[in-house]
C-alpha cells in the first residue's frame, strides 16, 4: 500500500508553479469511483487517518496555507515612489529653489514631492492586501475523523486523505472529494460566479468538462461555504494546490501595470525636463555672449527652468483625481486607486459579469403554464404582491389548477419571506433564492405560508437530492389524509407522475423547452392525495399530478438596457463573461442590448479550443462568454489588450481576482463580492449596477479632460515665458523679466487658476465621441501646437509692447511684466474648451475659475500700485494710459484663441 500511496499522488492538472510546495493528490479525483480515490489516498473514509500518519503526511506536504510570494517590504514600496521621472525633476527644482534664495517656492515643490509619494504608497500597500484576504477565506478550525474519532483541528494541519465532516454553516478549508452527501448544498459563488448553492453527490464524473469548477458536483473546495444539509469528504488538496491556491497562483502572476495616465504623465515629465535645460543653457550662454553678468543670467536661467518645471502639475492631477474619486462615491463608486479615476476615461471595452450587475441577482418567477393556460407575473421583487395576469386559454380567476399549483410551490418551501424594515426598503429573504420566488409567487396566488402550516402542517419530506433532483414534502389535512407537494425539473418528474393525459405531459415539455431556449430555468410543480405518510417516505414520490410549471430568471435590471446603449454610443464595446450556462447568458445579453445581430456567444469549452492568435480574432465579434474559468477571463482580457483595447472588467468571487488585477481598470461589486475581489480591484460598486460604471466612465473623461485643460495651459503659458526671454536674447533687446518676476509669472500659472481648471464640470458630448486610443499622446489633437503658436504670440505682444514702451521712456519693463502675467490669465478662461467658446459655457459654470482670475489680476496690481510689494519685485506704477495699454494687450491671446475655436468649429460642421 505504501508503493502505491507514493505513485498515486499527482499534481492533477492544477497548474501549479514549479515553486509550490510538494503536493499529494490523485489524479481527476472526481472522475474516479470515491471507493478509488480513498484507497489512493490510503485512507478510511469511516476512520481517517492515523495521528501519527497525519503528521508525516503533514510533514512531507506542509501546513495547508496559501503562500505569498515576492511580496515587496513597505519600505522599498514608498522609494519606488521616488523614482518617477517626474518626481526626480520636482527635487531638482526644489534643490535650485533652495540654492537661488527661493524658500516658498522649495516648501511647495517638495510638499507636492511628498504628497505624491504617500498617496501612490498608500494605494500599492493596499493593492497586496488582496492575499491577505485571500489567506482569511478558510475556516480557522475543521472537524475531521482521526484514529476512528471525530476531532477538532486546525485547518492548516489537514493533509491530503484526512476525512472531514460538513455540515449547514461550515466554511471549507481545503479540497474535498465527497464519499457521502445528504441533501448537501454548498455556496461555490466565490469560485464560480454562480449565485444559486450547488447541490452535491458522490457519483464519479469522468465526462464533465476538468476545467469547469461548477460542473464538478462531486468536490467542495477551499474558500466555499455549507448552506444545507450534511457531508463527509476526503482530502485530495490543500494550500496552493487547491482551486482557491490556484487562483492565489493566477492573482499573483498579475502584477498591476501603470495606467494610460501614468505613461502619459511620465513621457510629458521626461519631454520638459529635456526641454528646460536645453532653453535654460541657451540663454545663460546668449545672454553672457551679449555682455551680460554671469551671475545675473545664471540666476535668470535658473528661475526660468523652475518656471518650466510644471511643479504644479502632479498637485493639479491629484486634486483632480480626489475630487473625481468623490463625486463617483456620490455616484455608488468607491474608487481605491486614485490614477483608475481617469483610466475609466480610457475605457473601450467593458467585460461584465451578468448576475446582480446586468441583472438584480434574484430569481424571480415571470412566467407560470397550467394545463388551462399561460400567465405573466407581476410584482416587485420577493414581494407577495402582484398580478398574475392571462397570457393565453382561461383567466386566472377560473384557473383552478393555479391555486394548487401556489399551494405547491408554498409548501414544498423551506425559504423564509421578511417583511420591508422601513418605509424605503423591500422584501427580504432567508433561505434559498428559488424557493424564495415560489413563496413570493404564492402570495400573488393568494396563498400564505401561515395559512398552510395551520391547515395543512408538514408532517414529513424526502429532501432535495442531486441524484432525483426534486424535493417532497407531506402535510396532514383535515380529514386525516395526507397531502404531497412535490417540485423539481420537469424530466426529473416525469417518471414519477401518474399515468395521465399524455397530451398535457407532450404540452409541458413544449413549454419547458421554449422557455428554456429563452433563458429562464423551469420548474415543475406537482401533487397527489394519499390515506397517510407511505413507508418508505420516498415513495411518496408517485402517480404524483402535474398542476403546471413555473418559468423564472434573474430579470435585467430596468437601468441596464439604457446604460449598454450609452456606452455604444461612447464607443465602448460591452461584453459578458459569466458563470452561467449559454442559453440564459445569450437571453440576458439580448434583452439589454450586449448581444445583437453581429456578434455571437461562446461558451468556456470552445474558448478552450482556441489558440491566442485566433482568440485575438475573435474578440471584436464575441459579445458573450459562458462558462468560463479564471483562466480564460484572463485569456479573453489578454487578447483584448492584444487589439490595442483598454479593458475594464468587472467581478464579484475569487475566481475574478487574477482578471480584476490584470485588467486596465478592476471593478468589484460592493454588495455581493468577495473581500479578494473588492482588495484585487482598483474600484468597487456600491450598488453592484452596471449603470454605474458608465457614469464612473463619464467621470473619467472629464477627468482627463480637465488634466488636458490644465496642460494645455501650462504648456501655453511657460512657453509665452521661455520664448519672451529667448527671442530677447536673440534680437539684442534688453532682459524682458527680472528672475523674482519670472517667478511670480510661474507661481501665477501653476496656482489657483490651473486648479480651477481641473475642476471644470462635464463636456456636452463627453459622452457622444469614441474613447481616445490608448496609444495616444497627451500633446495628441493639437496640444503642443497651440501650444507653440500661442506662446510665440504671447512673446511677439509682450516684445512689441517692450520696444513701443522703451520708445516713448515708459516704464516697459513693469509692463511687460505686467501685460504676461495678464495675458495668462486670459488663455486660463479661453481654454476652458477646445472647441466651445467661452461665451458659450458661461462664466458662472466654473465660478472658482472666475474668483481665481478676478483674484490674481487683483494681486498683480497691488504688485504695481502698493509700494511695499514695488521695492520686492521692482516695479513702478503705470499712468492711466499705460495700464490700459498693457490692458488691451493682455486680450490679444483670449481673442485669439476663441477664434481658433471658432474656425474649428466651422470645420466640423
Amino acid at each position: 500500500m505504501a508503493d502505491r500511496f507514493t505513485s498515486d499522488w499527482m499534481n492533477g492538472g492544477t497548474g501549479r508553479r514549479p515553486e509550490s510546495p510538494p503536493q499529494m493528490e490523485v489524479e481527476r479525483p472526481w472522475a474516479m469511483p470515491a471507493g478509488s480515490v480513498t484507497a489512493g489516498l490510503a485512507t478510511d473514509p469511516a476512520a481517517g487517518l492515523t495521528t501519527e500518519e497525519a503528521a508525516a503526511r503533514l510533514q512531507r506536504v506542509g501546513p495547508n496555507e496559501l503562500v505569498e510570494r515576492g511580496r515587496q517590504p513597505a519600505w522599498r514600496l514608498l522609494a519606488e515612489q521616488f523614482a518617477n521621472t517626474m518626481i526626480l525633476v520636482l527635487i531638482a527644482a526644489a534643490v535650485v529653489t533652495a540654492v537661488i534664495g527661493d524658500p516658498k517656492n522649495t516648501a511647495v515643490i517638495l510638499a507636492i514631492v511628498v504628497l505624491n509619494a504617500v498617496v501612490g504608497f498608500v494605494q500599492e500597500y493596499r493593492a497586496e492586501q488582496a492575499m491577505a484576504a485571500l489567506k482569511a477565506m478558510a475556516a480557522p478550525s475543521v472537524q475531521v475523523v482521526r484514529d476512528g474519532h471525530v476531532r477538532l483541528v486546525p485547518a492548516a494541519g489537514l493533509v491530503p486523505g484526512d476525512v472531514v465532516l460538513l455540515a449547514q454553516g461550515d466554511l471549507l478549508a481545503a479540497d474535498l472529494r465527497l464519499v457521502e452527501a445528504v441533501a448537501l448544498r454548498v455556496n461555490e459563488a466565490a469560485l464560480t460566479g454562480e449565485s444559486e448553492s450547488a447541490s452535491k453527490a458522490i457519483e464519479p464524473l469522468p465526462e464533465i468538462d476538468p476545467s469547469l469548477v461548477a460542473e464538478r458536483r462531486n468536490m467542495a473546495f477551499r474558500g466555499t461555504a455549507v448552506t444545507g444539509g450534511r457531508g463527509r469528504g476526503v482530502v485530495v488538496a490543500t494550500g496552493m494546490a487547491t482551486e482557491l491556491g490556484r487562483v492565489a497562483e493566477l492573482l499573483q502572476a498579475q502584477p498591476p501595470g501603470p495606467t494610460p495616465l501614468q505613461r502619459r504623465l511620465s513621457t510629458l515629465g521626461k519631454r520638459m525636463a529635456a526641454a528646460a535645460l536645453v532653453v535654460c543653457a541657451v540663454v545663460f550662454v546668449a545672454g553672457v555672449a551679449r555682455g551680460n553678468p554671469a551671475d545675473t543670467m545664471f540666476l535668470t536661467a535658473v528661475s526660468l527652468a523652475v518656471a518650466a518645471i510644471p511643479e504644479g502639475l502632479p498637485a493639479v492631477v491629484t486634486v483632480a483625481l480626489a475630487l473625481g474619486a468623490r463625486r463617483m462615491a456620490r455616484r455608488q463608486a468607491l474608487v481605491r486607486k486614485l490614477p483608475a479615476v481617469e483610466t475609466l476615461g480610457s475605457v473601450t471595452v467593458i467585460c461584465s459579469d451578468k448576475t446582480g450587475t446586468l441583472t438584480e441577482n434574484r430569481m424571480l418567477v415571470q412566467r407560470v403554464w397550467t394545463p388551462a393556460g399561460s400567465y405573466r407575473v407581476d410584482g416587485d421583487g420577493y414581494a407577495p404582491i402582484g398580478a398574475v395576469r392571462r397570457e393565453e386559454g382561461t383567466d386566472a380567476d377560473t384557473d383552478q389548477l393555479l391555486g394548487r399549483l401556489g399551494a405547491v410551490a408554498a409548501a414544498c418551501n423551506d425559504a423564509v419571506l421578511e417583511p420591508p424594515s422601513g418605509p424605503d426598503g423591500g422584501w427580504g429573504l432567508t433561505g434559498d433564492p428559488t424557493e424564495g420566488s415560489l413563496l413570493a409567487l404564492a402570495g400573488k396566488l393568494g396563498v400564505t405560508r401561515e395559512g398552510l402550516e395551520r391547515d395543512r402542517p408538514r408532517v414529513a419530506e424526502v429532501a432535495f437530492d442531486a441524484g432525483r433532483r426534486r424535493m417532497t414534502t407531506m402535510h396532514r389535512e383535515a380529514d386525516g389524509g395526507v397531502w404531497a407537494a412535490t417540485k423539481g425539473a420537469l424530466d426529473a418528474l416525469e417518471p414519477v407522475l401518474g399515468p395521465g393525459d399524455a397530451e398535457v405531459r407532450r404540452r409541458a415539455e413544449e413549454v419547458a423547452a421554449r422557455w428554456t431556449s429563452q433563458g429562464y430555468r423551469v420548474l415543475a410543480l406537482a401533487e397527489r392525495h394519499l390515506s397517510a405518510v407511505p413507508d418508505p417516505v420516498e415513495t411518496a414520490e408517485s402517480e404524483l399530478r402535474l398542476l403546471g410549471l413555473v418559468a423564472m430568471a434573474d430579470p435585467a435590471r430596468p437601468e441596464s438596457a439604457e446604460a449598454v446603449g450609452a456606452c455604444r454610443t461612447a464607443g465602448i464595446v460591452p461584453v459578458m463573461i459569466t458563470g452561467d450556462d449559454a442559453r440564459t447568458a445569450a437571453a440576458i445579453a439580448e434583452r439589454v442590448g450586449v448581444l445583437d445581430g453581429d456578434s455571437g456567444v461562446f461558451t468556456g469549452a470552445e474558448l478552450g479550443r482556441l489558440d491566442d492568435e485566433v482568440l485575438t480574432q475573435r474578440v471584436p465579434t464575441t459579445r458573450v462568454y459562458a462558462r468560463t474559468s479564471p483562466e480564460q477571463k484572463l485569456l479573453i482580457i489578454a487578447a483584448w489588450k492584444r487589439q490595442g483595447a483598454v479593458v475594464a472588467m468587472t467581478g464579484d468571487g475569487v475566481n475574478d481576482a487574477p482578471a480584476l488585477r490584470q485588467a486596465d481598470i478592476g471593478v468589484a461589486m460592493g454588495v455581493t463580492g468577495t473581500d479578494v475581489s473588492k482588495e484585487a480591484a482598483d474600484m468597487v460598486l456600491a450598488d453592484d449596477n452596471f449603470a454605474t460604471i458608465v457614469a464612473a466612465v463619464q467621470e473619467g473623461r472629464r477627468i482627463y479632460d480637465n488634466i488636458r485643460r490644465f496642460v494645455r495651459y501650462l504648456l501655453t503659458t511657460n512657453a509665452g515665458e521661455i520664448w519672451v526671454m529667448f527671442l530677447a536674447t536673440v534680437v539684442a533687446l534688453p532682459v524682458p523679466l527680472l528672475p523674482v518676476q519670472i517667478l511670480w509669472i510661474n507661481l501665477v500659472t501653476d496656482g489657483l487658476p490651473a486648479v480651477a481648471l481641473g475642476l471644470e464640470p462635464v463636456e456636452r458630448d463627453a459622452m457622444r465621441r469614441p474613447p481616445r486610443s490608448p496609444t495616444e499622446s497627451i500633446f495628441a489633437r493639437g496640444l503642443w501646437q497651440h501650444a507653440l503658436w500661442v506662446g510665440l504670440l504671447m512673446a511677439a505682444v509682450c516684445l512689441v509692447l517692450l520696444v513701443a514702451a522703451r520708445a516713448v521712456g515708459w516704464p516697459w519693463q513693469t509692463m511687460v511684466f505686467t501685460t504676461l502675467a495678464l495675458l495668462q490669465l486670459g488663455h486660463a478662461l479661453a481654454v476652458r474648451s477646445e472647441r466651445e467658446s467661452f461665451f458659450t459655457l458661461g462664466p458662472r459654470s466654473n465660478p472658482l475659475l472666475l474668483a481665481a482670475v478676478a483674484g490674481t489680476f487683483a494681486v498683480q496690481l497691488l504688485i504695481v500700485y502698493l509700494p511695499v510689494l514695488q521695492g520686492l519685485f521692482d516695479t513702478e506704477p503705470l499712468s492711466p494710459v499705460q495700464i490700459a495699454v498693457v490692458l488691451t494687450a493682455s486680450t490679444v491671446s483670449f481673442i485669439a484663441v476663441e477664434i481658433e475655436k471658432w474656425a474649428r468649429r466651422r470645420t466640423v460642421a
